[in-house]
């Protein structure tokens, strides 16, 4: 046997593109689970005009994925202090733009300041 007949046989026995519907026999699911994984972006489908095909090698790459342990969680993100810790009637806002008791300051200019930043607060 030449080798062009050696490599005819070889590609007739294990193609490199495969429908999606040999996919999922290949991997053992339904069909529509892979058209789920594509559209999902797990599998990437390669298109031959208006041909949609998998690779020998995603369909392999996609199951390595499977097999590789998962990721280590991150570590747990600090909390915001509950609700309680701040004055009744006062907003984030209202500590970080307007000065404390500015609303009782004796310059009308302060005043108005306080109050319009407290109005836009809400």
């Amino acid at each position: 046997m030449s080798d062009p007949e050696l490599l005819r046989d070889v590609l007739a026995r294990d193609p490199l593109l495969l429908t999606p519907e040999e996919a999922a026999t290949v991997l053992g699911i339904g069909r529509t689970t892979v058209y789920a994984l594509m559209k999902a972006g797990e599998l990437h489908p390669v298109h031959i005009g208006r041909s949609c095909r998998l690779p020998r090698a995603e369909l392999e790459r996609f199951v390595g994925r499977l097999q590789a342990p998962p990721p280590t969680p991150a570590p747990p993100r600090r909390s915001a202090p509950p609700a309680d810790h701040h004055e009744p009637g006062r907003t984030l806002f209202d500590f970080v733009h307007s000065p404390r008791d500015a609303h009782r300051s004796a310059d009308p200019r302060q005043r108005a300041s306080a109050r319009h930043l407290t109005l836009v607060a809400w």
